[in-house]
């Protein structure tokens, strides 16, 4: 049971990440930074329609690393892209 649940889970995630990744090729838009925010939004989603109720596996709470390392990395793309957006003499 737990198997198939995980099996579920990544199946949903790759299919997130797949079909964004043709949707940004569509339109002309694709970088690793896009690909990354977009990917980790699909994850945080998927992670959250697949929660089971009453108990979590444990693979399920390593699951918080992976959200934690992403958003660590997300903080990073969005104050490189802020540095850019400002004048060079801010900071």
């Amino acid at each position: 049971m737990a198997t198939a649940r995980r099996e579920r889970f990544i199946r949903a995630q790759l299919a997130w990440m797949l079909g964004a990744t043709l949707v940004l090729v569509l339109l002309d838009s694709l970088s690793y930074e896009l690909v990354f925010v977009v990917s980790l939004i699909g994850f945080l989603v998927v992670v959250e329609l697949t929660a089971p109720v009453a108990v979590t596996p444990a693979w399920r709470r390593r699951l918080l690393w992976l959200i934690g390392g992403g958003l660590v990395v997300f903080g990073y793309i969005v104050v490189r892209r802020i540095l850019d957006i400002l004048p060079p003499g801010v900071f």
